[in-house]
């Protein structure tokens, strides 16, 4: 075998390396390929026009790694990580977090939020709860019912804009996709039934 020749050969096996992962990545399912929809609602105006925190920025990070990125979102994110919901956030694919903004956190008592706060098994029944194991579209929402995470129903109402979860909690700007979610923040936080 001559040098020529191992040279090509190398230069096929590394090709071939190089084909295996594309076609693979070629399968994977993307979450939401295509443009970035613009989401809706009275709280999307708080969003960054760019970077990692806006609508277009969210899209490109799993769930729980975009929700960091949005300052809307700081005591959720601290909870799901004090619940350990991280990795199961990021992976999961073709899901729906309604997400609790900070203000919806700071209509609990203090006292009750943290004692949900340090209660690990409370705090991810909680958040579980929040998370619906497909991706709900705006068309689903005006009479939507919905299995969650936590094994709970969960349902939406409401039309145009204006949606609510549960009759308690509404939809402050919805239809935020991620890598592989799509969020609806909300201005309340949702309680499981016991």
């Amino acid at each position: 075998m001559n040098t020529t020749h191992r040279r090509r050969s190398a230069a096929l096996a590394g090709a071939g390396a190089l084909l295996v992962p594309l076609a693979l990545t070629a399968l994977a399912p993307a979450a939401h390929a295509g443009p970035v929809a613009e989401p809706f609602g009275p709280g999307c105006a708080s969003l960054p026009t760019s970077g990692e925190g806006s609508a277009e920025g969210l899209a490109d990070d799993p769930v729980a790694t975009a929700a960091s990125n949005s300052p809307a979102l700081s005591t959720l994110v601290s909870a799901v990580q004090k619940a350990g919901l991280v990795d199961t956030l990021n992976t999961a694919e073709g899901i729906t977090l309604f997400a609790p903004t900070d203000d919806a956190f700071e209509k609990i008592p203090k006292a009750d939020l943290d004692a949900i706060l340090n209660d690990k098994e409370q705090l991810k029944d909680l958040l579980a709860y929040h998370v619906v194991e497909q991706d709900v579209t705006v068309g689903e929402l005006p009479d939507g019912s919905f299995k969650t995470l936590q094994g709970g129903q969960l349902t939406t109402s409401g039309s145009g804009d204006s949606f609510k979860v549960n009759d308690s909690a509404s939809i402050v700007c919805g239809d935020i996709p991620t890598q592989n979610a799509t969020v609806y923040l909300i201005d309340g936080v949702l309680t499981p039934e016991s």
